[in-house]
């Protein structure tokens, strides 16, 4: 018999089920956590934008400065600002890629509790 088969048929203790509950509960969290960090960042780099498509049209080579890895380095706006919607972009899609594994884990989660029949304490 396979280990996925023998562990089907073999039924889950009370403390396992609670650990797995619990498990499933933390990755759904720290989904949550990682996504709220992100959509701060993605605002952040937004914001940043706003601010530099002004000065990009006024002067497209007055200098800026941004911190890349730990170092501040000096470039023009219109250097900074392609890269900055680059960022932005990249981050929109790992967002959306956790929202996906966050709606996976939600439905194991529900899957979960409704396989071992556990409600919420009122």
């Amino acid at each position: 018999m396979s280990s996925k088969a023998k562990a089907k048929s073999t039924p889950l203790s009370d403390q396992e089920i609670q650990q797995t509950y619990v498990r499933l509960q933390n990755e759904l969290q720290s989904l949550a956590r990682k996504i709220g960090e992100l959509e701060a960042e993605a605002d952040e780099h937004t914001l940043v934008l706003t601010t530099l498509d002004e000065v990009l049209v006024e002067d497209p080579n007055r200098k800026c400065f941004r911190l890349v890895g730990g170092v501040l380095v000096e470039r023009t706006v219109k250097d900074v600002c392609p890269a900055l919607r680059t960022n932005r972009d990249g981050i929109h899609k790992v967002i959306s890629n956790l929202a996906d594994q966050y709606k996976m884990k939600e439905k194991d989660l529900d899957t979960f509790k409704q396989d071992h029949s556990i409600r919420p304490i009122q």
